[in-house]
């Protein structure tokens, strides 16, 4: 078994085929709509910037793929990154989710970044399984976070330290070249940037009710044009 980079070009379509199912049939993945050959190697190409996709490849077939991403846009998480393994079902138990997976953090370790961060639907055994393996321990739950298939899904944070504890010291520089090119800069300062408008006066209106239970009902309609109608009550937000 070879574990290598993803090549856009060669290897989305083998992606996009693996992954489709997890999204049409399960609600491992989140997404509504298993994206084309041609999305996936744009992710590809942008996530291999300033992160690492890779590729589990036997006898010329992908096995499965593996990748780390932001974990939140905010400038302070920078140095978490968030991961994710997909194998093919006829592929799965032969050791190509654990290999990607260290392969995968070793390298964004080299990189600089300090925590590596999964979330998984609730129940998965063999996906906690998995990543306690690897290394990961579980930090929480989101409670009903998710809608998929006519039901509210809890999310469980897995986190795993690619650093030792450097709480007390100052955050690797993740805009050195650790792969043969430079990665674009992540550090920038957006310290002078203008923060959004947190000012309006809301003192007169009613909060919404956050607090009933909508695990067993539909969610609200997030698409219709309410700017003159009465907000709808929301459920749990999604990730």
């Amino acid at each position: 078994m070879l574990i290598r980079p993803a090549n856009p070009g060669l290897d989305a379509e083998a992606i996009a085929t693996i992954y489709a199912p997890y999204v049409n049939d399960t609600v491992i993945s989140f997404e509504d709509a298993a994206p084309t050959a041609a999305e996936m190697a744009a992710r590809i190409e942008r996530l291999t910037k300033t992160h690492a996709w890779l590729v589990a490849e036997a006898d010329g077939e992908i096995l499965g793929y593996a990748y780390g991403c932001p974990h939140r846009e905010r400038a302070a998480y920078r140095w978490a990154t968030e991961v994710s393994v997909y194998v093919d079902p006829r592929h799965q138990r032969r050791g190509a989710g654990r290999a990607l997976y260290e392969t995968l953090l070793g390298r964004l370790a080299d990189q600089g970044y300090r925590i590596a961060l999964a979330g998984i639907a609730l129940p998965n055994d063999a996906s906690v399984g998995l990543h306690e393996a690897c290394g990961f321990e579980p930090v929480g739950v989101y409670r009903g976070i998710g809608f998929k298939r006519g039901t509210w899904w809890d999310v469980g944070w897995w986190q795993c330290e690619l650093a030792r504890d450097t709480r007390d010291s100052q955050p690797p520089d993740l805009t050195r070249d650790t792969r043969d090119s430079q990665p674009p800069d992540l550090t920038r300062d957006t310290r002078d940037s203008q923060p959004p408008d947190l000012t309006r006066d809301t003192r007169d209106s009613q909060p919404s009710d956050l607090t009933r239970d909508t695990r067993d009902s539909q969610p609200p309609d997030l698409t219709r044009d309410t700017r003159d109608s009465q907000p709808p009550e929301p459920g749990p937000t999604g990730r």
